[in-house]
């Protein structure tokens, strides 16, 4: 017993409006239909855990999560109830989110999390209500822990036991240690996905990615041979950006950021730094799109300087473009521009002699393109002089995209129409923006609607313009009618909080 109160637990708990008795009458109940019909708590258990940070024995940490997560409609961990394994109630040496976590929890916090989050999928729930925490707070958080080495095998394992305690507590799908030819078919299936994400938007796919995440994550609780290992930690951080990307890409910021956080630390633990980079970098590009640039650089330096120096040039290159496209919302132009500059060189710079990894592939010259458009377009909001540039990096955008593309491609298109109402050439915005509404219903992703709600803004000063004022109907009619989950992540859901 801690003697202090779980300032988790009692956070969590006062949302949810129970009583302590009627949690208690709750616990009992959910731990029969999980298969401990002998579990019997009552009301003086319920408060020593929040007032006194007492932390209940298995199955009860499992069980709370359940509950809390029906409850508030969010994933919600045992982590964030302050019941982690390790006891960690209340105060700790670590920040209040539990992060880092220490390198054994890896895979268990990925099944843990990706099995609620089925859950919720499965039960028709939605991802509301929990709160962002700041750029610079996981900056800080992950900052020591990102530039030095993970831990390595833990001491006394056999290959094919398992590697934490305790793992048979976790939905793993009867999980089990694997060869190569499953962990080459769990290779190409990310292929798959991200092929999916990059033409479609990820609000189809996303249960599908998160359900083969929480496979790997059961795979992982076994110990593999260390080239088995290592490629399937690479495999859990793939997928586990994928489902950070695509649940983004619906408005589920909180859980987005959870899954970033997760690749970072599989990322590491298969000793992949530039993974793990780019996976806060995701994190940083979220930031900027909620309107949170200064946030998203402190994320950037923690993602440039823990990539490490095996980071390629084109890796380089594309996270100084999300560094740019942050300056640029803050208006900072030289800034950007130097940034950009660096981007451009060091893309140029790639030889080609050492294959990009996979998660690298999707990102070459016309993203580049399309990038500095957005970030250009972006910096026009403070200096319209901007806008003509936005315009050429567009159409060179949408010159080189190739097949498969069509998310990407809607966005170059809402650059550019965008950057030409800036630009005061509403009759060429209107072309472009009538090929983005082509295109757009063929996609499940929140983030292109509130692209086009951006470009719709522009518009209002062209109000009694013919051909503008059919457009704003059109942009009106093809609009979701309810409210986007997006306009909940500026709300409730995209609340910030501390680490």
């Amino acid at each position: 017993m801690t003697k202090e109160p779980n300032a988790r637990l009692a956070d969590l708990f006062g949302l949810t409006g129970w009583s302590k008795g009627e949690l208690a009458r709750l616990v009992n109940r959910q731990a029969a239909a999980m298969g401990h019909p002998q579990l019997a708590t009552d009301t003086s258990r319920v408060r020593r855990w929040i007032d006194a940070g007492e932390v209940p024995r298995d199955p009860v940490p499992k069980v709370l999560a359940t509950l809390f997560t029906e409850r508030l409609g969010r994933v919600v961990t045992i982590e964030d109830l302050g019941l982690g394994r390790r006891g960690r109630a209340g105060r700790t040496r670590q920040s209040d989110d539990g992060l880092p976590w220490a390198p054994e929890r890896t895979a268990e916090v990925l099944t843990e999390f990706t099995g609620m989050d089925l859950m919720l999928n499965r039960r028709g729930l939605v991802g509301a209500g929990a709160a962002l925490t700041t750029g610079s707070a996981l900056a800080v958080a992950m900052r020591d822990w990102l530039h030095t080495d993970p831990a390595g095998a833990l001491p006394g394992l056999r290959t094919g036991s398992p590697a934490t305690a305790g793992t048979a507590d976790f939905d793993r799908f009867d999980a089990a240690p694997v060869g190569t030819q499953e962990v080459e078919a769990l290779e190409r299936s990310v292929e798959v996905f991200r092929a999916w994400d990059a033409a479609r938007g990820g609000g189809l796919q996303r249960k599908a990615v998160v359900g083969q995440l929480n496979e790997v994550g059961g795979i992982l609780a076994y110990r593999h041979p260390e080239h088995l290992q290592r490629r399937l930690w690479g495999v859990a951080a793939n997928l586990a950006v994928l489902a950070g990307w695509m649940s983004h890409d619906v408005g589920l910021e909180p859980t987005a950021q959870k899954y970033f956080v997760i690749a970072a630390h599989a990322a590491r633990e298969g000793g992949d730094r530039p993974r793990a980079g780019e996976a806060l970098s995701r994190a940083a590009r979220q930031m900027v799109h909620l309107g949170r640039p200064d946030e998203a650089l402190d994320l950037m330096k923690l993602a440039a300087s823990g990539s490490g120096e095996e980071t390629l040039p084109r890796t380089r290159a594309m996270l100084c473009t999300i560094e740019a496209w942050a300056q640029a919302s803050l208006g900072r132009g030289q800034a950007m521009r130097r940034t950009l500059g660096r981007a451009e060189d060091l893309f140029a710079s790639d030889r080609g002699d050492v294959p990009p990894p996979s998660w690298m592939q999707m990102f070459d010259e016309a993203d580049l393109h399309g990038m500095q458009a957005l970030a250009f377009r972006t910096l026009a909001e403070h200096d319209p002089s901007a806008a003509v540039i936005a315009k050429r990096h567009a159409k060179e955008a949408l010159r080189l995209r190739g097949k498969g593309h069509q998310r990407s491609q809607i966005f170059d298109y809402i650059s550019l129409a965008s950057a030409c109402f800036i630009a005061d050439d509403p009759e060429q915005a209107d072309r472009y923006a009538r090929l983005a509404l082509v295109c757009i219903g063929e996609t499940s992703s929140h983030r292109t609607w509130d692209r086009l709600r951006e470009m719709y803004r522009l518009t209002g000063q062209y109000a009694g313009h013919s051909t503008v004022d059919d457009l704003r109907a059109e942009i009106q009619a093809a609009l979701p009618k309810a409210p986007s989950s997006r306009a909940s992540a500026r709300g409730a859901e995209g609340r910030v909080t501390g680490v």
